[in-house]
């Protein structure tokens, strides 16, 4: 019996209560209120993203109007694009805080997933793991199933696992479910597993290899190594490295390639690993001049020389002498050059070389870096050469052009060279859409298309993307790789 129920027993119940006096009535009929009503399946609208709107300066609602499963193909879709500010503008949309389109939270979820692919195909994987995480990892199996191939990338598979514990019905296949209780301690459980999955065909021949060696390594002590099968997961790579017998990262998707970064790997191995990312934009420039800072070469060739060029020249910028500048720079530019990492380059040391005299052919390069770097704007007022000045400054319009490239970068700086049917639909609530259309219409104009590099760019002007495309004009113009 609760207590206060027997506090006075012989009280009758109170079956009303009066209204104190001056109390306002709260109603002024006894009409019955209309009550909104929505359904209990139906999510409240989700943001997802990680940069505000308000700093990308683009709007919530930019993939909304679109259809999902196309708009997801299409991402999924998109070439490598090798226009550094191509591949910037397309982060920005991927990052910023947006609604997803679909009529219900499945049709939703099928963007949000392709958004996180997206990301982890150009290896940018803890954006893409952060994305995931606000979607909530544990929404559903597709979801987690994300979540866990961009833990075991980067080497937080622990988090999943305990996921995994607590909730195994998200498990995308019975594998996983049998690494993740090897990797709690639990070895009982794992072989019961194995031999439960073995005997069903729970396990595809790669896995099951894998798994037998991993909970088994005394009956595999001299076998030869395995064959890496056709197609690499993240759990057949982890799996792999787990036995002894790691993968080389380099004929693997790009994503892999972040293992690479960890201290496990040697130098080398960070290294290239770091230029491939860097190479979308997926690794911070000062860390990749972190790893070639990080002791003197062991070799000669390849990597090697770029990272020897690289620290000469730094060296060089270091005494501030022309002259040591003048002996040096010439072969780290040649060294990024090869490694496609000219504006990597130019966002590293274009404000320092800026600052060193020089005359002739170096003074001519340090202009391009200039140009090539994030501060090109400001950097057009010492910039001696015509078309790129007027370029980084806004209004090519009335220059001369010297070849086609040149005359069609020129005139999408001119009124009605931009695709109206796409400044259209953008108008029309698809701006995500035509921006990831823009992107491939440039990478056909990087192809050698002048007109479709005329529209592309100046439809990115249009959309409002003015920087952008002055920063892909002046990419277009003086990167050798383009010409």
């Amino acid at each position: 019996m609760i207590d206060w129920v027997q506090q006075n027993p012989g009280q009758p119940a109170m079956t009303s209560v009066a209204l104190p006096n001056g109390e306002p009535p709260v109603t002024s009929s006894g009409v019955a209120p209309v009550v909104d009503v929505q359904p209990l399946d139906q999510e409240a609208p989700r943001v997802i993203g990680l940069v505000p709107s308000d700093v990308t300066g683009l709007p919530q609602d930019l993939w909304k109007a679109s259809a999902p499963e196309a708009l997801s193909h299409q991402l999924t879709s998109l070439p490598d694009f090798r226009l550094p500010a191509a591949q910037a503008l397309l982060f920005t949309a991927l990052l910023t805080e947006a609604e997803a389109p679909g009529r219900d939270a499945l049709e939703k979820d099928i963007f949000t997933l392709a958004r996180v692919a997206t990301l982890q195909r150009y290896g940018a994987l803890d954006p893409a793991l952060a994305l995931i995480e606000q979607a909530d990892v544990t929404r559903d199996r597709a979801h987690f199933s994300a979540y866990m191939d961009l833990a075991l990338l980067t080497g937080q598979e622990w988090a999943a696992c305990n996921i995994l514990a607590a909730q195994p019905h998200l498990s995308p296949r019975l594998s996983a479910r049998i690494f993740c209780a090897a990797r709690k301690g639990d070895w009982a459980f794992a072989a019961l597993l194995f031999d439960t999955g073995r005997a069903i065909g729970g396990l595809n021949e790669a896995e099951a290899d894998l798994l037998d060696r991993f909970l088994h390594p005394e009956a595999f002590e001299g076998a030869r190594p395995l064959r890496p099968a056709r197609t690499i997961t993240p759990l057949l790579f982890r799996l792999h490295e787990a036995i002894g017998e790691p993968l080389p990262t380099q004929r693997l998707p790009r994503a892999y390639a972040v293992a690479d970064l960890r201290d496990l790997a040697g130098w080398k191995a960070q290294l290239e690993a770091a230029e491939r990312l860097a190479q979308t934009g997926a690794l911070p420039d000062n860390r990749l001049l972190g790893l070639y800072s990080d002791r003197r070469p062991a070799a000669s060739g390849g990597v090697w020389d770029r990272v020897r060029a690289v620290q000469q020249f730094d060296t060089a910028l270091e005494t501030g002498s022309p002259d040591a500048v003048t002996k040096t720079l010439p072969a780290a530019w040649a060294a990024m050059q090869d490694a496609g990492l000219e504006t990597t380059f130019a966002s590293l040391f274009a404000t320092r070389l800026g600052r060193i005299p020089l005359t002739g052919k170096m003074a001519e390069l340090a202009e391009t870096l200039a140009l090539l770097s994030p501060d090109y704007a400001q950097a057009a007022a010492r910039v001696t050469r015509a078309l790129p000045k007027a370029i980084a400054a806004g209004d090519p319009r009335t220059l001369p052009a010297d070849d086609p490239v040149a005359a069609a970068i020129r005139d999408a700086f001119a009124k009605g060279t931009a695709r109206a049917d796409l400044v259209t639909r953008a108008k029309a609530g698809h701006l995500g859409e035509v921006i990831l259309t823009t992107l491939v219409l440039l990478e056909d104009g990087v192809d050698g298309n002048p007109r479709a590099l005329t529209e592309a760019l100046a439809t990115l002007r249009a959309l409002g993307f003015d920087d952008t495309m002055r920063r892909a004009s002046l990419q277009v113009l003086l990167l050798e790789r383009f010409r």
